[in-house]
């Protein structure tokens, strides 16, 4: 067995009885570029469907004032539109051009629900932008509290408002984010999946 995360590697031992590589997936990281200093905005680049939970971000920022930019599509939009405050943007699907730029500019990249992996935390960081992550998930092997971002502990509007009200995207190191995103570049991918299958083989 191969599990993307170290969550889902306890999820196999718990139904399956067996241990498992943990091999992470494979992230292009090398695509990004950083600036020297973000725009004022947080930023969600997301599909908009319900378990994502982007509306604790929405409304954490909406009831803080913060400016937050969402990035993505579907069905949860228009719930999404009916929660959100003036300073909260909706800009629909946009091509990876645009969508590296908007997190290179962010204060911080915001990844409210919980995922197996989530690709989306490491780009943040390769962009040498910090995270604001549920604290659960494959979060917990992407994000470095302190380092490369912040956990906010409960699913819940309050809890994520916390972190945010207080959050100082000067603490943290561009290379040390870029650094940190690196440990899931593609190379890395390719190297450990290939010695994973001559080792099984």
């Amino acid at each position: 067995f191969v599990a993307i995360s170290n969550a889902v590697a306890d999820r196999i031992r718990d139904y399956y009885g067996r241990e498992s590589a943990v091999i992470y997936p494979p992230v292009a990281t090398g695509v990004f570029t950083l600036v020297a200093e973000p725009e004022d905005y947080f930023l969600v680049v997301s599909r908009l469907a319900p378990y994502k939970r982007i509306d604790l971000a929405v409304r954490a920022c909406s009831e803080l004032g913060l400016r937050l930019k969402v990035i993505g599509s579907g069905r949860d939009r228009a719930a999404l539109e009916r929660l959100a405050g003036p300073t909260v943007e909706f800009l629909g699907r946009q091509d990876d051009e645009s969508v590296r730029r908007h997190f290179a500019h962010c204060r911080a990249f915001i990844f409210p629900g919980e995922e197996d992996f989530g690709i989306t935390p490491v780009e943040a960081q390769a962009a040498g932008r910090p995270v604001v992550a549920f604290a659960a998930g494959g979060a917990l092997d992407t994000v470095l509290p302190g380092e490369t971002g912040e956990f906010f502990h409960e699913p819940t509007v309050d809890s994520l408002a916390w972190v945010l009200r207080s959050f100082d995207e000067t603490r943290y190191s561009a290379d040390r984010m870029v650094a940190n995103a690196k440990r899931f570049d593609e190379a890395v991918f390719v190297r450990k999946m290939k010695s994973f299958v001559a080792g099984a083989w």
